[in-house]
């Protein structure tokens, strides 16, 4: 069966580049196209997509309050993997958004390769998309957000030293293999992680790390 998804954003011009794109990809599929973060949540009901490419700036509903909508509707695991479409990666829009529930972001400008190749990412869910950015970006912001420190109780040493890991941006067969485990094992440790913390994906679990002080901000430059 191929990925399923819906494409959003304001410009009719980027919506039918982006759904060329994917449709050409022959294991994706474009199954709707919104051209506001309102009708994005109407039709992420409707058709169920598994992955939204979803604008971050818009009228009517922006991307930020239609992801928030959309992550609230649905149970985590029938739950659409969001991708949040924007011009800069450091944007505190994006920031909110992962917070949120959105599992990555992708620079609009990006190849035909990795646009595809992002929508592959976040379908799977083993791995984080864009990881160095990513952990660019929250590090940027959890500088000034306050440290929860985290009940140690929560989560089993084991599990303290995967979530490390999943920080760092590493996917679960790299993290198999600097933590001498095995890749199934990895998995159901994630998976547990996520659980217990309320997490809906490592885009999540990534931000909580930081703001929870699990890790910390490297030194800036």
């Amino acid at each position: 069966m191929p990925i399923r998804v819906l494409v959003v954003d304001d410009q009719e011009m980027v919506r039918a580049g982006f759904s060329a794109l994917l449709n050409a990809q022959p294991d994706l599929e474009v199954v709707g196209q919104a051209g506001d973060g309102a009708e994005a949540v109407d039709l992420a009901a409707e058709l169920r997509p598994d992955v939204i490419l979803m604008d971050v700036r818009m009228p009517v509903l922006d991307g930020l309050a239609a992801t928030r909508r959309i992550v609230a509707d649905a149970a985590p695991e029938t739950s659409p993997r969001v991708v949040m479409l924007t011009t800069f990666d450091l944007d505190d829009y994006v920031y909110a958004a992962l917070r949120a529930g959105a599992s990555g972001f992708l620079l609009k400008h990006s190849t035909p390769d990795e646009l595809a190749s992002a929508v592959r990412v976040v379908a799977a869910g083993d791995a984080l998309l864009a990881p160095s950015v990513t952990r660019r970006l929250v590090e940027d912001f959890a500088r000034v957000q306050p440290v929860v420190p985290i009940a140690p109780a929560r989560l089993t040493p084991r599990e303290t030293d995967v979530l490390r890991q999943v920080a760092r941006g590493l996917s679960n067969r790299q993290i198999a293999a600097e933590l001498v485990l095995a890749e199934q094992t990895v998995k159901s440790h994630v998976s547990s992680i996520l659980s217990k913390l309320d997490l809906r994906d490592r885009a999540q679990a990534v931000v909580f790390a930081y703001e929870a002080g699990v890790v910390t901000p490297g030194p800036r430059g």
